[in-house]
Parts: structure tokens; sequence; C-alpha cells
């Protein structure tokens, strides 16, 4: 799994830098998750891509996943979810 994450991470890289010079410095984080979602939430999901950037405005991506974390009881520790 590990690796085919790491390929993944570097094709997409490379084809998210081909796409102009103001994302040159892209770069993923050094973990990774991976999540499942049912066939009937696949237009909330998408959805919810589409205003990503204003939720966030409100709302912290680290707030948004530890609230994610809390509501399907996945135990974690702090000090290994980021950077």
């Amino acid at each position: 799994m590990a690796e085919l994450v790491k390929r993944t991470k570097r094709s997409s890289s490379i084809w998210v830098k081909d796409r102009g010079e103001f994302l040159r410095k892209f770069g993923w984080q050094n973990g990774y998750g991976a999540f499942s979602i049912a066939q009937s939430q696949v237009g909330q999901v998408k959805n919810y891509i589409l205003r990503q950037e204003q939720h966030h405005r409100h709302v912290s991506f680290q707030d948004e996943y530890r609230e994610f974390l809390r509501w399907y009881n996945v135990d974690y520790d702090e000090r290994y979810v980021w950077d």
C-alpha cells in the first residue's frame, strides 16, 4: 500500500506542477489517510469539494479533521496526526 501511495503522490505532484507557475511549489504532506464512502454519498462529497475553500475560511481543516475522527470513534494521538 505504501508504495502505491508513494507513486500516486509522485505522479499527481508532477501533474499539478505542470498546471502553472503558481503551482510549482506544490507538495504533499508526509503522511496519508484513506477513507471510503458509500455510492449514495458521492454527490455530497463532490459538493463538499466544490465549497471546501469557502468552508475552511470558517472552520480549519485541523478542527474539521479532529471532529471527523471523534464522530467515527477513531483513536488518535495529536502528536502523530500533523506534519
